[in-house]
């Protein structure tokens, strides 16, 4: 009985010291060993004033000795305001309900924070080491969960797969902490009190940056979509929440402010655009700077954003302008501003070969409907370009489509067949009109309306069965044909 009676009140004493009395908390504003100039004691003494932590009854802090799991335990119960009162056993075979530090690791097994060891102890008198207080931040405060298999780890004692190896990028990227060297993080070594104080206060300031949007908010089980667009670039983050499935889908997304700025982002419960407001939300993302801290609002909006029309210009010459009008003739612009790109993905600035050449056009277009764009080159040639804007409800961008002007096209098989009389299938003739000039293997294509279909010719060489596929495409009154050659040889 003695025995027991010492062991209570050792842990009383433990706990004592690390939560102070009211008196003392009242009373005492500075440790002894604890000057302001340590990088520790802004946070030691933040959390000090309001009863978080607390020091030793000789004036003292000792932020150089280590912290065990219990003392965590029981210190980020205060932290995040987690109900002790009303417990479950947790079940670890050392942590009795005599135990100092028995509610806060019941309440934080509770809440999944914590865990115990596979052999059911809980370890509550072991010192807890970086790793383990960077999952037990994560997991307490809810931090985003950064894909850790997509970004760059720095430290070469951090292996993917391993233990707490998530957790430790999540606060590293998070700028809660960073590692004992600029390549290792020390997983496995023992926080000591100073540390712990640091890392607590700055996952505290970290947090109250995040915004959370939860799935249940719109009274959704999870978000299957979401996307965000920074005007200018790592404005902030979107992340998946704790119920990540794959990459697109989770219960709750964290948006991490990274710099002012203005970006937007929208969410979805369906992946195809629904005319029906409750499946999707927009948001412009305003983020500003306020007493030295980033704050992000959301702004809800309907708006759509000015969207790139990609018109094809490969082996043309250099463009000298382009115009745009609507489909029925209205002139909107005689030089519209446009950007030249290597590929046909949007592109932000002007891209260019080594030579100066590029493969795409590109043009903004603020509203939906049908236009035409005409491209005129240094060599005086002029191409219309048909270019159609479809709204879809959960983007902030149109859905745009862009097709060159061809009314009509050519193939020339050669004389290298001998071929009889071509054949083309019923209906047809809807689609495009098609000539042959006599005698030869020269066809010629006049588009009428979209649709597709090949022309077939018996080859009296009998070595190929030859198909020629004619495609018609149309925007308005833009209307393109292809014609191209398609040949399977039989052995």
């Amino acid at each position: 009985m003695k025995k027991r009676l010492f062991a209570v009140l050792g842990a009383l004493l433990l706990a004592c010291s690390l939560s102070l009395s009211s008196t003392f908390a009242a009373n005492t504003k500075q440790f002894s060993d604890v000057p302001p100039s340590k990088y520790f004691a802004e946070a030691v003494y933040d959390l000090a004033e309001r009863n978080i932590i607390g020091g030793y009854p000789d004036g003292t802090f000792k932020p150089g000795n280590s912290i065990t799991r219990g003392q965590a335990a029981a210190i980020i119960a205060k932290l995040i305001n987690l109900d002790t009162d009303n417990v479950k056993n947790p079940g670890f075979k050392d942590v009795s309900k005599g135990n100092g530090y028995y509610k806060a690791i019941a309440a934080m097994a509770e809440e999944d924070i914590i865990r115990g060891y596979e052999d059911g102890r809980f370890g509550p008198n072991d010192p807890i080491t970086r790793g383990q207080m960077a999952s037990i931040l994560v997991k307490a405060f809810d931090l985003p969960r950064y894909d850790f298999w997509s970004h760059k780890n720095p430290f070469e004692d951090v292996k993917k797969g391993t233990n707490h190896d998530p957790n430790i990028l999540n606060i590293y990227r998070l700028g809660i902490t960073g590692g004992t060297s600029p390549n290792r993080f020390s997983p496995n070594v023992s926080i000591t009190r100073g540390q712990a104080a640091k890392m607590m206060k700055a996952t505290e300031e970290a947090k109250s940056q995040i915004v959370t949007l939860r799935a249940s908010d719109y009274n959704w089980e999870q978000f299957k979509m979401y996307d965000s667009y920074q005007d200018e670039s790592d404005l902030f983050n979107s992340v998946a929440g704790s119920n990540q499935l794959n990459g697109k889908t989770a219960d709750k997304i964290h948006l991490v402010p990274l710099k002012e700025g203005t970006g937007i982002l929208h969410v979805a419960l369906v992946y195809s655009g629904n005319p029906d407001k409750k499946y999707y939300r927009k948001y412009y993302v305003h983020i500003k700077e306020l007493n030295g801290k980033l704050k992000l609002t959301l702004e809800e909006t309907q708006d759509f954003l000015t969207t790139p029309a990609v018109l094809d210009v490969r082996d043309k010459k250099e463009v000298q302008n382009v115009s745009l009008s609507t489909m029925d003739g209205e002139k909107l612009s005689d030089n519209v501003e446009f950007r030249k790109c290597l590929w046909f993905s949007d592109c932000h600035t002007d891209e260019t070969d080594s030579e100066g050449k590029y493969n795409s056009v590109q043009i903004g277009i603020d509203k939906p409907g049908q236009y035409i764009a005409t491209v005129r080159f240094v060599d005086g040639e002029e191409v219309r370009y048909g270019i159609e804007a479809v709204s879809l409800t959960p983007s902030f961008y149109y859905s745009v489509r862009t097709l060159e002007e061809k009314p009509t096209a050519t193939l020339d098989l050669g004389a290298e067949y001998n071929m009889g009389k071509h054949i083309i299938p019923e209906g047809a003739e809807k689609i495009a009109t098609v000539t042959r000039e006599e005698e030869t293997n020269l066809l010629r294509v006049v588009g009428k309306e979209p649709g597709h279909f090949y022309i077939k010719f018996p080859d009296h060489n009998k070595t190929d069965f030859i198909d020629v596929g004619v495609s018609v495409g149309q925007i308005g009154s833009i209307i393109n044909v292809n014609i191209y050659e398609n040949i399977d040889t039989h052995m």
